[in-house]
């Protein structure tokens, strides 16, 4: 067993407690996986600047076998020419500057629709299930973007989805003891087996009809979508991308376009659920930012993005949302080679966790209030989020940081900006703000572990 039984429901948390007695880089022995745990901004420069390309893969772990189609996509995939290639496509296709800008009026249309139906809630002051409202957006932008069309009732994506990112982020025994792999302890492989058949019938349909309307020519050339553009890969129909064209099969697509909908599904909504929650509970900060929002655009009109660039306040609370809340608490990454760190020889194989959660509420590195909601601490910083800083990486870094933070960080900052700037929010039943629970679940995301509900006023004189 090692130090598995040490690690608890939420490892980020007990890794952290370690790490305060133990220091900022610790060795653990996870079954039969050596595991090095990093706390500190330096270490993790270490990895992710200096030994960046030695550390650059990523650990083979039992989800990939029965969710991802044998690590084919790019978020598990071991370091190499494919991950490259498939990557470079990725953000060419999907995630560059141009293509995530094309989409602004989908966003402001989708958003729109949000903020009238929490209008209509306010006016008869309804509870509104936030959380569920904002993951709801996150899939219909989701749909329009990746798919090229509007929510299919047919399935549940956003559940199914959900429920695989929660069982690949499973601390799973069968990872790290193999030999217990065939009695299915934690009942994890009977989940991600049957998760997996669920996804690869909905990912069937998804692509199935994109043949059928390229096939009776219902799809114009120029009206193409991200899926269109991956199976031409497949069917070697496309000019561009040869490499990754030659190793392209059905299930390569599926696995590249069930990365794409996780990451667009399960990132930005947590992360705004997170901001809300600590602005609901800090009436101050809201009140600060809302009083931006009104000097900037007045108290007529809704926020549009270019209004963003101007909102230095909402930059700040959304960054120390992140700082608190990472996109993924616990990063993973495999050592190529053997290698030296702070005097220390790191073994090839190992298991490196970067604890983002506990870098991010680190004393040492943000003073002693660093558990505290403080967004004026961003304020004339330097700091970002593309992981230059080692500091604050909520979206990783080096090789295999984030190549969606773009797309994120417009989602997150447009919705968080509309909803506090056409609402005042207060928690139902006259509930304190100091009693709303923010506890989190253990997973890739780490969301909240409970949904968040709350009160709507409509602000706006429009």
């Amino acid at each position: 067993m090692g130090n598995l039984h040490m690690l608890g429901a939420l490892p980020h948390r007990t890794l952290q407690k370690l790490a305060k007695i133990h220091g900022p880089i610790m060795y653990l022995k996870l079954g039969h996986v050596p595991a090095i745990i990093v706390s500190s901004p330096q270490v993790a420069e270490s990895f992710l600047k200096t030994h960046d390309a030695v550390c650059a893969s990523r650990p083979k772990i039992q989800a990939s076998d029965y969710i991802v189609y044998g690590s084919k996509g790019l978020v598990i995939s071991p370091y190499g020419s494919y991950w490259r290639n498939a990557r470079k496509f990725c953000t060419l296709e999907l995630l560059s500057t141009k293509k995530i800008d094309s989409f602004a009026e989908m966003r402001k249309e989708e958003v729109g629709v949000l903020v009238q139906s929490i209008k209509e809630s306010a006016m008869v002051k309804e509870v509104v299930d936030v959380s569920e409202k904002v993951a709801a957006l996150v899939e219909d932008m989701m749909y329009r973007m990746i798919l090229g069309r509007s929510k299919d009732e047919r399935f549940d994506l956003k559940g199914t989805i959900q429920e695989s990112v929660a069982l690949t982020g499973a601390f799973n025994l069968a990872d790290y003891l193999p030999f217990l792999s065939p009695f299915d302890l934690q009942g994890l492989t009977r989940g991600l087996k049957a998760i997996g058949k669920e996804i690869d019938k909905i990912l069937e349909a998804i692509i199935s009809d994109h043949e059928q309307e390229n096939t009776s020519g219902k799809h114009e050339t120029h009206n193409r979508d991200f899926v269109d553009t991956t199976l031409s890969l497949m069917k070697k129909t496309s000019n561009t991308h040869d490499e990754l064209s030659f190793l392209m099969d059905r299930s390569n697509v599926k696995a590249i376009l069930l990365d794409m909908i996780a990451a667009s599904i399960d990132t930005s909504h947590t992360v705004i659920e997170w901001t809300l929650s600590e602005l609901i509970r800090h009436p101050k900060v809201m009140k600060k930012l809302q009083e931006e929002l009104k000097k900037v655009l007045g108290t007529d009109r809704m926020v549009e993005e270019i209004d963003l660039q101007k909102l230095q306040y909402l930059d700040a609370v959304i960054k120390e949302s992140l700082r608190l809340h990472p996109v993924a608490t616990l990063v993973s990454r495999e050592s190529l080679e053997d290698i030296v760190i702070n005097g220390y020889n790191i073994p090839k194989n190992s298991r490196i966790f970067l604890n983002n959660w506990a870098i991010g509420r680190d004393s040492n590195v943000w003073s002693e209030n660093a558990e505290e909601f403080i967004p004026e601490r961003f304020i004339g910083s330097n700091l970002d989020y593309r992981g230059k800083h080692f500091q604050f990486i909520p979206f990783g870094s080096g090789r295999r940081g984030c190549p969606g933070s773009y797309l994120g960080m417009i989602n997150i900052r447009y919705v968080v900006a509309q909803l506090v700037h056409c609402f005042d929010w207060k928690l139902p039943n006259d509930m304190c703000v100091d009693e709303l629970d923010m506890s989190e679940k253990f997973g890739m995301t780490a969301p909240r572990a409970k949904l968040l509900f709350a009160v709507p006023s409509y602000r706006l004189h429009g």
